[in-house]
This record gives C-alpha cells, structure tokens and sequence, in this order.
C-alpha cells in the first residue's frame, strides 16, 4: 500500500480497475460511507466511494442506478463496483469530474441562485424520463413512514396524518427514477461546456417524481411560491401540486427528525411551522394535554 492511502482504497483500485491508487484525498467520510479522489498509478483520478457491510444499500445498487439513467442525464462513468476482497465492504469507483460544484458556484457568485434552480430542475427532468426497469424494487411508502417514526416522539406523525394519506393514496402511480438526494453540492460542473452532472446515487430508487421535486425544493430552501416557480418552470413534466405540497411537509419533518440540537433544529421547526401556516389542510392540530386533577 502506498503510504496515505487507506488499505481500503488500494485494494478498491487494484481489485476493481486493475490499477493501483498513490494518492487520496478523502472528500466526505459518514457512519456508513466514505468518499475519497484519488490518483492511480498510471495518471488518472478518480473518485471512490466505499460502503460498510452494514449500509442499508451499497456500491452495487449506487452503481446499478448509475448506469440505469446515463443516457438520459450527465453522470460520472462508472469505472468499477463490487465487493472487495476478503471483506463484505463494497467500493464504487468512478471518473473525477473535478472539484467545482454547484454549490460552490453559487457561494462564490459564479452562478445565480436562479439560474442553480433552472439547473436543478432541468436535470431532474432529463432523469425522470430514464426508463425504470419493472424488476427494479422500489422502496414501499412504509418504510420511509416506520423509519421517520422510530426518530420523532409519540404523536409526531399523528400530526401530519393528511400528508401520509395523500402521499398513500397517489402509491399507485408509475415509477420514475429519484435521485433521494438533489442539492446544489450534489451537482458537479466539468468540462469545457460547463456540463451540470448529477452524482451521489446513494439513495436513488424508483419513485414518484413530485417526492423528488419536493426533497429539491426543501434541501434548496425553495419552498417559497417564486422561487419554487423557478425550478418548477424548468422541469419540463406534469406535477401533481397537492402531492408536491405533501412531500414537502413531509422531507421538511425528516430534516426537522435529523436536525442537530440548537441552530440546525430551531431552523427547521421554523420551516416546519411555515409549512403549518401555508398548508394548514396537510396538519391535524396538536391535541390538548390533559391536565390530571
């Protein structure tokens, strides 16, 4: 192993793409993720995503949605993907398309928030047209529904009961492949053209588009009407707007189950009340506590 390089790393390259890893540099690091650019021997970069055995999903499903969606919308190549040798780990290998995101461009006054919100919903139009394979599982309403239940106190989904009906109710529908995940930061500009590339298919799986337009809008801060204009004119296909409205108040209470005490969550229960005040059809009020005499 060369020295720096996480043994995890090394082997990912030489077992996967045959080519031995001299540099990494690591990018983002979760409880169950790590990403790392890294330079091989014989001159290229790339980027290597490794998953322990005990993520949810893994290299093999991030690389599957990768490649399901590729002629549709710009993505980074898929290199390699698979277990790694002696472990239960997987690795995900893919071109480098750079350092510049769209969040960055944003932040240093490259690209207007307006147009990052054009961009953003032309890119989710071009994957939602990517043709969704009938054997491709998608992950049942439950699910989310159980595991935001196991992080809220007892009442909380009570509370948004009109939301879990409508989003139950419209279950039914033709799938679309979501990203789970769009944000500027998850958006990387290459190339000579300044090409918008989606990555980050960690928690892509079929869906309903409205669900994926509305965890954009929510992680973009676009909830309000013009600006949730912008990237709604820009998404070239039909939205359902009382399901959109349901999905919102439903990614915002995720981010308010996952906020961090403090600043994170008095900011997202004050998007969580505005919600409250714009929808208030999408919320049961809050039952009286019985007071003992």
């Amino acid at each position: 192993m060369t020295e720096g390089v996480p043994a995890a790393v090394s082997r990912a390259c030489t077992a996967l793409i045959g080519a031995p890893a001299r540099t990494a540099q690591r990018l983002a690091a979760g409880t169950r993720t790590a990403v790392y650019r890294t330079g091989l021997a014989d001159g290229r970069s790339v980027v290597v995503k490794l998953y322990a055995a005990t993520a949810r999903r893994n290299a093999i499903t991030e690389g599957s949605a990768i490649r399901a969606v590729c002629t549709r919308v710009p993505v980074p190549a898929v290199l390699g993907c698979g277990t790694l040798p002696g472990h239960e780990s997987t690795a995900l290998i893919t071109a480098d398309l750079g350092p510049l995101t769209l969040g960055g461009a944003v932040r240093s006054g490259q690209v207007p928030s307006e147009r990052a919100l054009r961009d953003l919903g032309g890119l989710l139009g071009r994957l939602h047209r990517a043709p969704v394979h009938v054997s491709t599982p998608r992950r049942p309403f439950h699910e989310e529904v159980s595991s935001l239940g196991r992080r809220c106190r007892s009442g909380t989904l009570d509370r948004i009961a009109p939301v879990l009906a409508v989003i139950a109710d419209a279950s039914h529908t033709a799938p679309v492949w979501c990203h789970g995940d769009v944000h500027y930061d998850n958006v990387v500009i290459s190339g000579p053209r300044a090409v918008r590339h989606l990555v980050d298919f960690t928690e892509a799986a079929p869906g309903t588009r409205e669900s994926d337009i509305a965890q954009t809008l929510v992680m973009a801060d676009a909830l309000a009407s013009v600006r949730a204009r912008t990237l709604t004119d820009a998404y070239p296909l039909a939205l359902d707007d009382r399901l959109l409205s349901a999905w919102a108040v439903f990614h915002t209470l995720r981010c308010w189950a996952h906020s961090s005490p403090g600043v994170d969550h008095a900011l997202w229960t004050g998007r969580l009340n505005e919600l409250a005040r714009r929808t208030p059809h999408l919320f049961h009020a809050p039952r009286p506590q019985r007071t003992r005499r």
